[in-house]
């Protein structure tokens, strides 16, 4: 009899160690199908809000990885690696640093340090990309007989903003064949994280920087896609060309296809000392020098993603 109820035992733990085999191979499926595949809404989507913040580079993961098991116990996940982060910035390791803060976001979304170490990178990036420097598809474009601003932007597949902006020109001036022009191409997707009321800027899989949202509505359900339209600038009711002199002090508007919707600057300091009671602007609002950031980074045909 004894042998019979040991005999039992033994079954049983095995049949148990084989549903969790199953359910372990059956969460890592799913976890690969919601980062690779299609996000799954409910609970996964609470651990993992946009599975487009997982860096896919490896070097990146494994970085972060070596984070998490060096460096616990935390007081809070990825804290200490924060600090560690400032300490290289303070002593001049960026590219340490940024390493760092790539891999606390990605491993620790939801920790209380992941929006700091986000704003912090992104403003690394911003400055990388926006900077004098090379990356980031960067070229010297020179210039051939028949050539306009307008078609070398439209080949190179960028605007007339971004290349007054990587010039350093104040306004367009006139181009002859053998002048060279420094180009880069805009293809970066735009990720509207209602979740986390905020508007941030992909590169491919690659996080370059993220806008709070000051106000979100009349946005279309999670999964939705589309593109830009168009981009306008408007200074005392009149649309402002790129090339104007009084194109910097217009106001900024993306329009998104569909559904038709604006993001758009809005300053609420501003509304407040004037004393207007008005409402602000349906669409996604972002402070004025964020939009600005975000026009000068896209154009029309630009992906964006309500997730």
């Amino acid at each position: 009899m004894k042998w019979l109820s040991l005999t039992k035992i033994i079954w049983g733990v095995r049949i148990l160690a084989g549903l969790l085999v199953l359910l372990v191979v059956a969460l890592t499926a799913t976890l690969a199908y919601h980062v690779h595949i299609q996000p799954v809404e409910g609970k996964l989507s609470q651990i993992i809000p946009e599975p487009g913040s997982l860096n896919p580079h490896l070097e990146a993961i494994a970085y972060a990885l070596s984070l998490e098991e060096r460096e616990a116990p935390d007081i809070e996940p990825g804290e200490q690696a924060f600090r560690k982060a400032v300490e290289l910035m303070s002593s001049g390791h960026m590219n340490e640093a940024h390493q760092k803060l790539t891999g606390i976001y990605n491993m620790f979304p939801n920790s209380s340090v992941a929006k700091n170490a986000r704003r912090i990178a992104g403003a690394m990036n911003m400055d990388a990309l926006l900077g004098s420097g090379s990356g980031f598809d960067r070229q010297t474009y020179q210039v051939k007989p028949g050539d306009s601003y307008l078609a070398i932007a439209a080949k190179h597949e960028t605007t007339i903003e971004m290349i007054i902006h990587l010039n350093s020109m104040k306004q367009l001036k006139g181009i002859q064949p053998g002048h060279e022009l420094v180009v880069m191409p805009l293809n970066f997707r735009i990720l509207v994280e209602m979740r986390r009321n905020a508007v941030s800027i992909w590169d491919g899989g690659r996080f370059l920087t993220e806008y709070p949202a000051l106000a979100m509505n009349g946005l279309p359900k999670p999964g939705t896609k589309t593109t830009i339209h168009s981009k306008i600038a408007e200074l005392n009711g009149g649309k402002i060309l790129s090339h104007n002199e009084s194109h910097s002090a217009a106001e900024k508007i993306i329009q998104i296809a569909s559904p038709k919707l604006q993001i758009r600057g809005w300053d609420k300091h501003m509304q407040d000392d004037s004393g207007s009671n008005d409402q602000p602007p349906r669409g996604i609002l972002l402070l004025p020098h964020h939009i600005e950031e975000l026009y000068l980074l896209t154009r029309a045909d630009n992906i964006v993603e309500f997730r």
